[in-house]
């Protein structure tokens, strides 16, 4: 499959992964814990709109699929920001932390790549799929009576904010 750019502002899974390889295990695996998610939207008349889906992470990219011509998808087309907040658990302890990722997200239409996905996906057909192009990644958790925020943007390090 051929490398998926991303523009200087954003960045590709793959390239955050490259970038920030523990953080970002560790934001894939508290999505993994999972399988629904919430994502939130913007409606044409700007106000937000948020609903649930589910996330992949594939082929180097986080990846959202989605039914044909549903309200999410139709939104993003019309303008690709979004934010994607990890599914908080059952319960108030949050133990793994609250992750959220934002940016913008890419249709892809590549006939090889959609043959790919379903290959190896199986999804229910048909779908839109598109691939995260990532603008802020945060992680906020606790240590102790400390609230812990990690943060990271395309070009940027890893910013870690420790409050009591």
């Amino acid at each position: 499959m051929a490398p998926m750019t991303s523009s200087p502002s954003t960045a590709s899974w793959g390239a955050f992964a490259a970038a920030e390889p523990v953080f970002a295990d560790t934001v894939r695996r508290r999505f993994q814990l999972y399988k629904h998610h919430v994502l939130a939207t913007l409606r044409a008349d700007g106000s937000p709109r948020v609903t649930g889906l589910e996330a992949d992470f594939r082929f180097g990219e986080l990846l959202l699929g989605m039914m044909p011509d549903s309200r999410k998808a139709l939104d993003l087309r019309r303008d690709p920001r979004f934010a994607l907040h990890a599914n908080p658990g059952p319960d108030a302890e949050m133990n793994d932390g609250d992750v959220r990722v934002s940016g913008r997200a890419v249709e892809i239409t590549d006939p090889a790549v959609i043959a790919r996905f379903i290959e190896e996906a199986t999804p229910p057909e048909p779908f839109h799929l598109f691939r995260a192009e990532l603008t802020e990644v945060v992680r906020v958790g606790l240590d102790g009576d400390f609230l812990v925020v990690e943060s990271w943007r395309p070009g940027q390090p890893l910013r870690t904010a420790r409050r009591k």
